[in-house]
């Protein structure tokens, strides 16, 4: 079996997987709600709660411990505060039991979260989207992963959670937003698509941020309303730049993973974009779509096979 650990920002979340059937024998993911007053994460809070929340899960499945080939950690990107609770003790464990440690990359374990409990299916381009990252990639193996587009600014899930803090809203803002915009009108307020005049394959939210700050000014109670507008141009923006890549590119398979690929509305608005362009499309479960140790594992299973070997 393989431990894994997850401390790359407010979530603590420990795993074990089964090597040879990459099935998921033990997952515990604790998400720090008390960063939820600050309108944003804390890194110094944060990595005090990681120190208290990572022993105590990783006793929840000591059972197990006798039977690891392998210890993997979350080792970049991330809040370097956070990433060191769970690197010292990756070390610390691959150190007693004198058993490989294996240092994963954030944003390609979100890719490898839709292969918890079965194959990767590879190639396949894909588009991570969370709190820190909108970006596109193209996925050829575990060890050959591409970065094809980023954004310049904010993220598609960072922007959510500033325009909820705008409204005075609870962190993390993206669950309220979205709930908030059942009820709203997307039309309402016209605000524009970024980048509109750009040719190239890029992503941006601030100005769509600030336009959004201006109408929540000059209306502050209209939350639902600017809720639903905002929502539809920042997923407008992400599908208009796949649709670029799509015409550019020969895609048959296409992933949407990270946090805010757990978006009923966004997930929506590309299953219509693949179809129109006979393009297989999937998402993460949702409980694997924020960050979590299941999907680190995942991907460290691939680099122990490298190691076994």
């Amino acid at each position: 079996m393989l431990l894994s650990i997850e401390s790359s920002c407010d979530d603590s979340s420990i795993a074990i997987t089964e090597i040879s059937s990459k099935k998921l024998i033990f997952h515990e993911k604790i998400t720090q709600n008390e960063h939820s007053d600050f309108g944003g994460v804390i890194p110094e809070l944060a990595s005090r709660l990681h120190a208290k929340d990572l022993p105590n899960i990783l006793s929840n499945c000591k059972e197990f411990i006798p039977k690891l080939k392998a210890i993997a950690v979350t080792s970049s990107p991330g809040l370097s505060i956070t990433l060191l609770e769970g690197i010292m003790m990756a070390e610390t464990l691959s150190a007693i039991l004198d058993i490989p440690l294996i240092k994963i990359n954030h944003l390609h374990a979100h890719i490898f979260s839709l292969f918890i409990e079965k194959e990767a299916t590879l190639p396949s381009s894909a588009l991570l989207i969370s709190g820190g990252h909108t970006a596109i990639f193209e996925a050829f193996s575990h060890k050959d992963i591409r970065l094809i587009a980023s954004s310049g600014d904010d993220s598609f899930g960072e922007s959510f959670d500033k325009v909820a803090k705008m409204m005075d809203l609870a962190y993390p803002g993206g669950p309220i937003i979205e709930k908030l915009a059942q009820k709203g009108n997307e039309d309402k307020y016209n605000f524009s698509i970024p980048l509109l005049q750009k040719k190239d394959i890029s992503f941006s939210y601030s100005g769509l941020k600030n336009a959004t700050r201006l109408a929540i000014e000059k209306n502050p109670n209209d939350k639902e309303n600017i809720s639903a507008s905002f929502q539809k141009i920042a997923t407008a923006h992400l599908t208009r730049e796949c649709k670029k890549y799509f015409q550019r590119n020969k895609v048959k398979n296409f992933m949407v993973v990270g946090g805010a690929s757990a978006n009923l509305y966004m997930r929506d608005k590309f299953i219509k974009l693949c179809d129109e362009f006979n393009i297989k499309i999937e998402f993460p479960k949702l409980e694997f779509c924020s960050d979590n140790g299941a999907m680190v594992g995942r991907l460290a299973v691939e680099f122990f096979k490298d190691i076994d070997e």
